[in-house]
């Protein structure tokens, strides 16, 4: 094949050759190449096929507008799939091939779909199978649609890191525009972030000779050093992919290929837009042969990576960046042909190669036609941040409009396409100057899509979509464009309709007779550039999927024998203890009763909620009255969602006028924090309310059992804890060796029990203390497996497991809010529909078995009598009680209030047995031992 690469210029690295294959066979290319750049260079042009009639397509772009060329690429032995070949860095080794084609690009079996096209038109599947069944035809058409393989095997390692940064001013963009913009505001003392998606910044600079005087190379090596000099920072190989609110950026980093791109959340005071504009494809006959492609992107191939696009070269363009370009070519070495498009009907000529391009009937020999339809501004992140859009007569172009707040756009982005002007643009709306208008030398006419014309003339390269198919669409009354987009197909290729979406809508405006603004453009949305879902995801995989929370008294912990588990997300001790965990756990029990359990209950959820409104949000937030709440006292009760039904239960201390505590369940924590969150912010003044989640910072232990006043009493604390001084839901404040302590007066056991929290650094001392003081009566750890018989034996519930998505609080014997609250709070009109008031709800009772007979099994249904018996409930929790001798169980039941004393079926893996359904308490139902 002939080499199309110059000797020399360029930015690549001749010194550092690099080997790769494509289609099965075997290329050289240099460090810095593109994979599109090194196939060029190589002579290769037919890199793909199209979507639906499987046509040869060879590159059009050099960067991110490029729909054609995408391929699955292997590197060290793992494959990556839909690799866009214009921003794929080469690397040594890679083995590519191109997607959407068997056995090759060059010669592809499906290719013969073509000559079938008059019967394919735009939404033929729509009407084709539509009989006798869409059913018959959807396996064979889903395994046809698509374009890239995705391997079986799962990348290992490929994860995305998660940062999290803030800046003052954030440029997007680093070419000229950008980095005067990005010198001016480090310069004026402003903290700078510049980020670029190619690996060098300077965009199409290296098109020019000179820059204000220098080289393009001295001249943004001179910006850059000034730039961190200033303390600004630069972010190569990062692109912005969308903004999103107030004024967050989502950047990916890309690293070296084969690793998931980094995610950056970048917090910005200030964006200044500087992306850029992009060549727009002409509309002709053939013009989706290889070797038609952009005449910006042939520059860049020539200035970035020394490829010379064609030898023989046909430059069509309707603006003045043509002359120039056309010069760059041919001092290159290329025979140039400049053709005015607006002379008459044009077609390209050849097939897989071209041979030439026919105007107006008059033929011109050429290897390569370059195009250039005018320019259009990359504004797509203007649009994500609700900026508007403007229609420009000068440029021919969508150019930003109305800001949104605390964004700005420069240079090409902003139609400016005079460097001098841009540079001058630039550096006012850096420095907070008044900008000068729009102007400059560039001049372009008007050159859209004609309606009627003869020959297959191509809009969207990838999916296939031709002036023929946008005209079908009007016919059929698909005249928005966003209908356009969905039944055409126009617009979602790989380029994301950077390259066909102004000809599309210029088309339909065209037929409708109407002016281009009044058609409009389609929506904007994240992300600029397609990106892996890892991006999104993160390190979301293995351990790091869900992962654990550690106990700060972990040490000691395993230092006791512990037995640790994951227990509603944290690693909690289940027992204490090797060998029978059974024989361990019921031990634990045992002593909780008869002396004292000592149980680390940091896990226990701490949010406290202040600020002038602090008293309302809380009432509104719960089930249960807060507001007649006193300071230093407790109430239990329920959180619910907008259906009524419990989402966490748990208790919340008033610790001053505008200040409480919630206490939450140990795995609802994080839910419970965003629950007040939206809340906070849906309805509320946020600067009136403050939510902090302080359950990291605190440790809780318990101490629970007859001795536990005893234990607590041997630590050094101010503090009477006596029945009538501290009665049972109440708080205290005090300290503990000169360490502030709160004290809770609240139990899950149903005995007597007090909540020690204390700074997480200072835990290890009061976990030492209060087993040297439980030694001396026989008390001492427990786990969460004896705990949850201990709450069990008492009939307290664990939300998520004695309660399902439809509970609601009168389900559970707290039904005198719903009837008596005045206030309103979340949830309540759910509590009063018809769905709330049947008789049939499943309610919350317990359980107990004939004497000798096993526990229930957890899970197991409850059965009505019958022929066809039915569940009409099912079995939450189940122990064999240490404390009462027998099992005991919970479960909720249909009507269950109402039947107290009757017997019930048990089912579970076809086994049948029986049960008397009693109330849920089965330990102390007078309380004595509780309010001790």
């Amino acid at each position: 094949m002939t080499s199309h690469r110059i000797t020399q210029g360029g930015l690549i690295d001749r010194s550092r050759p690099l080997r790769f294959s494509f289609d099965g066979k075997t290329y050289q290319g240099y460090e810095g190449d593109t994979l599109v750049s090194a196939l060029l260079a190589n002579g290769v042009r037919i890199m793909g096929r199209s979507f639906k009639y499987h046509r040869p397509r060879g590159p059009w772009g050099a960067w991110v507008d490029d729909p054609n060329a995408v391929f699955n690429v292997t590197l060290g032995g793992v494959e990556f799939p839909n690799c866009p070949g214009a921003t794929t860095m080469l690397r040594d080794g890679m083995v590519t091939r191109s997607v959407n084609a068997f056995p090759s690009a060059s010669f592809d079996l499906k290719g013969g779909l073509d000559l079938l096209h008059r019967w394919l038109g735009a939404g033929f599947y729509y009407k084709t199978f539509i009989w006798p069944d869409w059913h018959l035809f959807e396996p064979m058409i889903r395994r046809m649609a698509g374009l890239g393989a995705v391997s079986a095997e799962v990348i290992e390692g490929y994860a995305s890191d998660q940062m999290h940064d803030r800046c003052e001013v954030l440029i997007v963009g680093g070419g000229a525009a950008g980095l005067a913009a990005a010198r001016a505001a480090a310069e004026s003392g402003r903290d700078v972030v510049l980020v670029e998606d190619h690996d060098q910044a300077g965009g199409r600079l290296y098109q020019l000779d000179s820059v204000e005087g220098q080289t393009p190379q001295d001249w943004v090596a001179d910006q850059l050093a000034a730039i961190e000099a200033a303390g600004g920072r630069v972010m190569t190989r990062t692109t912005a992919f969308g903004v999103f609110d107030h004024r967050m950026v989502g950047l990916a980093q890309q690293g070296p290929f084969g690793y998931a791109p980094r995610l950056w959340r970048m917090r910005a005071d200030r964006i200044v837009l500087a992306s850029g504009a992009i060549d727009r494809p002409v509309t002709f006959a053939n013009n989706d042969r290889p070797g038609v492609m952009s005449l910006d992107g042939a520059c860049e191939w020539l200035a970035r990576y020394g490829v010379l696009a064609g030898r023989n070269i046909a430059v069509l363009s309707n603006n003045s960046f043509a002359a120039p370009a056309a010069r760059m070519l041919a001092e290159a070495g290329a025979e140039v042909t400049e053709i005015d498009p607006t002379t008459g009907p044009i077609r390209a000529l050849g097939s897989k190669r071209l041979k030439g391009i026919e105007v107006a009937g008059k033929r011109h020999p050429a290897d390569t036609i370059l195009v250039s339809g005018g320019m259009t501004p990359l504004v797509h992140l203007w649009r994500h941040a609700g900026g508007k859009l403007d229609w420009d007569e000068r440029t021919q172009a969508f150019l930003p409009g109305a800001a949104p707040e605390g964004m700005a756009a420069i240079g090409a982005a902003n139609g400016t396409f005079d460097l001098d002007q841009a540079l001058t643009e630039a550096r006012a709306v850096a420095r907070d100057e008044p900008r000068p208008d729009r102007a400059g030398d560039y001049r372009v006419k008007p050159l859209w899509p004609e309606p009627g014309s003869k020959g297959r003339q191509w809009i969207d390269f990838q999916h296939d979509v031709t002036l023929k198919d946008v005209e079908l669409a009007a016919r059929e009354n698909y005249v928005s464009v966003e209908h356009l987009k969905r039944y055409t197909t126009l617009g979602m290729a790989q380029d994301q309709g950077k390259t066909s979406n102004m000809a599309g809508l210029a088309a339909m405006a065209a037929i409708q007779g109407r002016p281009i603004p009044e058609v409009g453009t389609t929506t904007f949305r994240p992300p600029f550039v397609p990106q892996p879902i890892a991006l999104y995801s993160g390190p979301h995989a293995g351990q790091l999927y869900h992962p654990l929370k550690r106990l700060a008294l972990e040490p000691l912990h395993r230092a006791a024998d512990a037995a640790l588990g994951e227990y509603g997300g944290w690693l909690r001790p289940g027992w204490y203890g090797s060998g029978d965990p059974a024989g361990h756990v019921r031990a634990e029990v045992i002593k909780a009763r008869e002396t004292a359990g000592i149980l680390d209950a940091s896990p226990l959820g701490k949010v406290e909620v202040m600020g002038p409104d602090a008293e309302s949000f809380v009432n509104f937030i719960y089930y249960n009255t807060i507001k007649t709440l006193k300071p230093g006292h407790i109430r239990y009760g329920f959180m619910l969602t907008e259906r009524g039904n419990v989402m966490d239960d748990g208790v919340i201390a008033r610790l001053g006028p505008n200040r409480f505590v919630i206490s939450c369940s140990s795995s609802h924590t994080d839910h419970v924090r965003a629950h007040l969150e939206a809340w906070r912010q849906d309805g509320n003044d946020p600067d009136r309310i403050f939510i902090h989640d302080l359950t990291q910072q605190w440790s809780t232990l318990t101490v629970t059992g007859p001795k536990a006043r005893d234990i607590v009493a041997a630590l050094d604390m101010p503090l009477d804890l006596s029945a009538d001084a501290f009665p049972h839901m109440t708080l205290r404040e005090t300290t503990l060796n000169g360490t502030p302590v709160r004290v809770a007066r609240v139990s899950f056991t149903g005995d007597l029990s007090f909540e020690i929290s204390i700074r997480s650094s200072r835990a290890a001392d009061l976990w030492q203390a209060l087993c040297a003081a439980g030694e001396s009566v026989g008390a001492g750890p427990i786990g969460i497996e004896a705990l949850s018989v201990l709450r069990a034996e008492k009939g307290f519930i664990i939300i998520g497991k004695d309660t399902e998505g439809e509970t609601m609080p009168h389900d559970l014997g707290f039904g005198i809010p719903r009837q008596k609250k005045q206030a309103a709070f979340v949830g309540d009109r759910s509590l009063h529909m018809e769905v709330a008031n049947r008789d049939d709800r499943r309610q919350l009772v317990g359980f107990r078995v004939d004497p000798g007979a096993p526990p229930l099994p957890t899970g197991a249904h409850l059965i009505g009598d019958g022929d066809t018996p039915r569940s009409e409930g099912y079995v939450t929790s189940s122990y064999d009680s240490p404390t009462l001798g027998h099992p005991i169980a919970l479960g909720l039941l249909e009507r269950g209030a109402d039947r107290i004393g009757e017997r019930v079926a048990v089912w579970h893996l076809g086994q049948r047995s029986s049960a008397t359904v009693c109330a849920p308490c089965f330990f102390d139902p007078e309380g004595e031992r509780l309010n001790a």
